[in-house]
């Protein structure tokens, strides 16, 4: 996620400066990227779904047998229009007004949104206000990609201490066992927000927000993974759903936060607007350390939840 996030711009600056390219090419190397990645997705990737594994086999087993009657319980699934929006439509909202779903998918996906914000943010301060050119501008979004690098082995670390506590549970999930990544990412991504903003100036030396931006990145993963798992773990047979919910309400933050940048840093600056996004982030601080303590009890109060408490 935070490599194609990085590499994009500087890829698209390197691409846009060249005269004999322009900004077209940006769409050509997309789309000739994509090709290459459906063929071999098409060419290599096998079929997985268990169900339809199962279709196969009958299939298989019929030909060679001649035992026509010969049949997967799948294929017995009759699917109505009301049953696939109930599951795929009505299930990720139901979840979504859950405690639980709703502010661990909101504080996620505005950091997905804040992520992509910076598209619009490191232009505006490197380019704009520190005057450097197209491609080098772009290379500050390399200390995101090394955040989230540093995020990622927070997490894997807590990965460690989470099998413990897993196999120490009957080998039975412990959703707020997958939260302190992002209690103390939490902390990290709001203060990365305002070094980010108050450091902008030309003045000061450009490593300091780019300081911010490793902070940033390294807050944003451990925020995001532990949110995914611990929807998953919660919601246990429903986890489809809640991710579904969480992938709704984060697209819309990252489509609707970089059409906000340009107008919010322009108009109050650079600093003013970082210290507003920053505030909603520390106002967000204090969910995974409320979930962390009383999340047990909030999941056994709901239907959807409740299958994942086990004492």
């Amino acid at each position: 996620m935070a490599d194609g996030f990085v590499l994009g711009p500087i890829v698209s600056a390197a691409v846009v400066q060249d005269p004999s390219l322009g900004w077209r090419w940006t769409e050509y190397l997309t789309g000739i990227v994509q090709i290459i990645f459906l063929t071999l997705a098409v060419i290599f990737v096998d079929e997985s779904y268990p169900p339809k594994l199962l279709i196969y086999k009958a299939r298989r087993l019929r030909h060679e047998t001649g035992n026509w009657a010969l049949h997967a319980k799948f294929e017995e699934w009759d699917v109505s229009i009301t049953e696939l929006a109930r599951k795929f439509l009505v299930r990720p909202v139901q979840l979504l007004m859950t405690p639980i779903c709703f502010l661990v998918a909101l504080y996620a996906s505005f950091c997905y949104g804040i992520l992509y914000m910076q598209l619009g943010a490191i232009p505006i301060i490197f380019r704009e206000i520190r005057g450097w050119g197209i491609l080098v501008s772009s290379l500050p979004f390399i200390c995101i990609l090394l955040g989230a690098i540093l995020g990622c082995g927070a997490n894997v670390y807590n990965q460690l201490l989470y099998n413990k506590a897993y196999h120490a549970a009957g080998n039975r999930a412990v959703p707020e066992k997958r939260l302190p990544p992002m209690m103390v990412g939490s902390v990290i991504f709001s203060g990365g927000q305002f070094l980010i903003g108050w450091t902008a100036q030309k003045d000061i030396h450009w490593v300091v927000p780019c300081i911010g931006l490793v902070l940033l990145g390294t807050g944003f993963f451990t925020i995001f993974q532990a949110a995914l798992n611990y929807l998953v773990d919660t919601f246990t047979m429903y986890a489809a759903s809640a991710v579904a919910a969480n992938t709704f309400l984060r697209s819309c933050f990252a489509a609707a936060f970089p059409l906000v940048v340009g107008p919010l840093y322009h108009n109050i600056g650079v600093g003013p607007g970082s210290s507003i996004t920053g505030g909603f982030a520390a106002l967000l601080i204090p969910v995974p350390f409320v979930f962390y303590i009383y999340g047990k009890r909030i999941r056994a109060r709901s239907k959807w939840s409740k299958a994942s408490v086990y004492d």
